[in-house]
């Protein structure tokens, strides 16, 4: 007879040291009976009641085991089948997935069915109501005030610098930049700049320019037009004799500096008593109202339009008028390192109006913000972009609820403005309540 096994203090009271192998074998067959029992009790009503298992015949010869102990014997239970709700909504999803999938997740497509009509099986976690509004396009830049771009008059007769603007001053037509030798270089209005001595049997658009300013200045007896005649050579002698130049009738190159309007010294780089000729930098003059200066990035070109109207915020808060009056393109070819070559929008504004003019007179070199609009759609239906749900078909839909059901409405969309979009779609009016993500 073998040695009796130690049993620790603390096990069960039912396995004790008397229990032989067999009696242990049907003891595991009891409490595979209880659990199946304990399942049977707690199923869900759905699923059929699984059958009673028998257990071993107490007088059969205990070294056989339990029919349900072995894997091979034992008939699993076959609960109903639950009906597979959200299947559709599945499928529908990974379509999307599959042809939009980056579209959807942005999008906010919840997994409720998607497919264009459809009633979805779930209420969305959130609602709004479809607006009727005017939606702009619209994007504030940083920008600078000031006189815009500064061109430089550089000389064309040789001679001593004798007199000089100050900075900041304004000259207008007829009168003197800056003199050489005691005698004045002129401004007048033009947009072609002087590159030739003007004298009679001369024509072109240079020759119209002198020939208006000396009609605006009160000089008469020739017709203004491209040709140089005798009469214009009468003209330009009572000017000369004005100015206190040599009457020759005729205007030698660097006497007249073209610009289109009124300018004002923006810096002076000569100075007085200074030799000067040909190519020598005299000063630099801006025009005299101010404008507004600012970069863009190219994918915001479409802000820029030539002539398009803005509104400035100026430092105090004040909101003026503005119109775009220029717009280039420039490349800024980096720093040959780390810096990549860039290209940038350059953009001037100018202000509209003497009102707006007035308002910004006594800033200089300030800060402002300009407020462009590139598309402006009035009294339209719109949603927040969130409510939009991609279609598995294709195309953008809403999801409109109405009390306790919903349905995938198709739509087509419009103008993308602070995080709304216009929508047009069949049964869609103001008021309609459409799903949201959470």
């Amino acid at each position: 007879m073998s040695e009796a096994a130690v049993v620790p203090d603390d096990a069960a009271p039912d396995h004790t040291q008397s229990e032989t192998p067999r009696e242990q074998t049907q003891l595991a067959a009891r409490s595979e009976r209880a659990h199946a029992e304990t399942r049977a009790d707690h199923a869900p009503p759905e699923t059929e009641p699984e059958p009673e298992p028998t257990g071993p015949d107490p007088q059969s010869d205990l070294g056989q085991t339990d029919s349900r102990s072995d894997p091979a014997q034992t008939e699993p239970s076959r609960p109903r089948r639950h009906k597979r709700r959200g299947r559709k909504a599945v499928i529908a999803v990974g379509v999307i997935a599959a042809v939009g999938g980056a579209a959807a997740a942005g999008l906010g497509l919840a997994g409720r069915d998607a497919s264009g009509g459809g009633s979805a099986t779930q209420l969305p976690p959130a609602t709004t109501d479809v607006t009727r509004q005017t939606l702009k396009d619209s994007q504030s830049e940083d920008g600078e005030l000031g006189y815009g771009a500064a061109t430089s008059a550089t000389g064309r007769l040789p001679g001593t610098v004798t007199e000089l603007p100050d900075a900041g001053e304004e000259i207008t037509r007829g009168k003197a930049l800056y003199e050489v030798d005691d005698k004045p270089v002129t401004l007048m209005y033009g947009t072609t700049p002087a590159y030739r001595d003007l004298k009679p049997g001369v024509e072109g658009a240079d020759v119209k320019a002198l020939e208006r300013n000396l009609d605006a200045l009160g000089y008469s007896g020739f017709t203004v037009d491209d040709e140089y005649t005798d009469a214009t050579a009468d003209a330009v002698k009572e000017w000369q004799e004005d100015r206190g130049l040599d009457e020759t009738g005729a205007v030698e190159l660097g006497r007249v500096v073209f610009a289109p309007a009124a300018v004002r010294v923006d810096a002076v780089d000569a100075e007085e008593g200074a030799a000067t000729g040909p190519g020598q930098k005299v000063l630099s003059y801006t025009g005299t109202t101010q404008v507004v200066t600012l970069e863009l990035d190219t994918a915001d070109q479409r802000l820029a339009k030539k002539g398009t109207k803005v509104a400035v915020e100026l430092p105090d808060g004040t909101s003026v008028g503005g119109r775009i009056q220029d717009v280039s393109t420039e490349i800024d070819p980096g720093d040959g390192g780390e810096q990549d070559p860039s290209t940038k929008v350059k953009v001037t504004v100018a202000l509209d109006g003497a009102k707006a003019q007035k308002a910004a007179a006594s800033y200089v070199l300030a800060a402002v913000n300009v407020f462009f609009t590139a598309g402006e759609r009035r009294d339209v239906l719109t949603v927040p972009i969130a409510a939009l749900v991609a279609l598995p078909e294709g195309g953008f839909g809403v999801e409109v609820v109405q009390g306790s059901t919903t349905a995938y409405v198709a739509v087509e969309t419009g103008l993308f403005a602070n995080g709304r979009v216009e929508i047009t779609g069949e049964g869609i009016t103001e008021g309609t309540k459409v799903g949201m993500p959470a």
